[in-house]
């Protein structure tokens, strides 16, 4: 699959799960932890990617072993605004084509008006 259509599939689900956190009522503009997950084939990948992302700070970065997979877990406070959400989900689909690991995904707890 191109790094397009990775972009493009990344959109469309990024863009169901703001919609459901919309019906939760979710105040998009309020700042939040987001994790972004990668999941990586070994552990010196994950030590790679989670080194780049950590060196260059663009979030708190940590190696974590389950059921024998590794995976690098990304916390960013950000508000999820589409715009801004959209940017940065490209940019991890990006680098987990630049290193050959998956993108698992993100997720953040809904954050209401109140």
């Amino acid at each position: 699959m191109s790094v397009i259509s990775k972009l493009m599939e990344a959109s469309e689900s990024d863009t169901d799960v703001l919609r459901r956190l919309d019906s939760d009522g979710d105040d998009f503009s309020k700042f939040r932890e987001v994790d972004f997950t990668f999941k990586c084939e070994s552990e010196e990948k994950a030590d790679t990617v989670a080194g780049f992302l950590g060196d260059y700070q663009y979030g708190k970065t940590s190696v974590l072993l389950e059921d024998e997979q590794y995976f690098v877990q990304v916390l960013i406070d950000m508000p999820v605004t589409q715009n801004v959400l959209l940017c940065v989900s490209g940019f991890m689909v990006c680098i987990a084509e630049l290193y050959k690991v998956e993108v698992d995904g993100w997720g953040c707890i809904a954050q209401n008006g109140t």
